[in-house]
């Protein structure tokens, strides 16, 4: 099976530099926070958090606000991908919020086929988990 590869587009109102710290930098600090009945076990594992979920951290630019890790041996993926990888980044928009863009690709096992339904599922969490970090930002200036 090939490398199925997705894109992902969220508009926030948070500040670039403040979404790249909260969501890629430090999540592991904020998901408890923000998503605490989401969250039954937090593990830290190369700088960043999974839940049910290992994940190695690839590359940080932290000047360009870039992010790449990989996601591996967990849910939803367990018995069809090998690994995904997320090659993140945080840009600016004109009105002072910023946009959290990612190219994610998916390594099927062999010839497994990849459920579309587990990466929409996927994706959805992310998009919650970045209007989630996004209320909490606005709510909480200092954060």
């Amino acid at each position: 099976m090939a490398i199925l590869s997705t894109q992902t587009e969220i508009a926030t109102a948070v500040p670039p530099a403040k979404l790249y710290k909260a969501f890629l930098l430090v999540a592991h600090v904020y998901a408890p926070k923000i998503l605490q009945r989401r969250f039954v076990c937090l593990l830290i594992l190369f700088g960043w958090f999974g839940v049910y979920l290992k994940v190695k951290v690839d590359a940080v630019d932290e000047g360009n606000l870039k992010f790449i890790y990989t996601a591996f041996e967990g849910e939803p993926w367990v018995q069809t991908v090998e690994k995904v990888t997320y090659e993140a980044e945080v840009v600016a928009t004109p009105g002072g919020g910023s946009i959290y863009k990612a190219t994610n690709k998916y390594y099927p096992k062999g010839n497994a086929e990849v459920d579309p339904s587990k990466i929409k599922e996927a994706e959805d969490m992310t998009d919650g988990f970045i209007k989630a970090v996004e209320a909490y930002l606005v709510a909480n200036p200092d954060a």
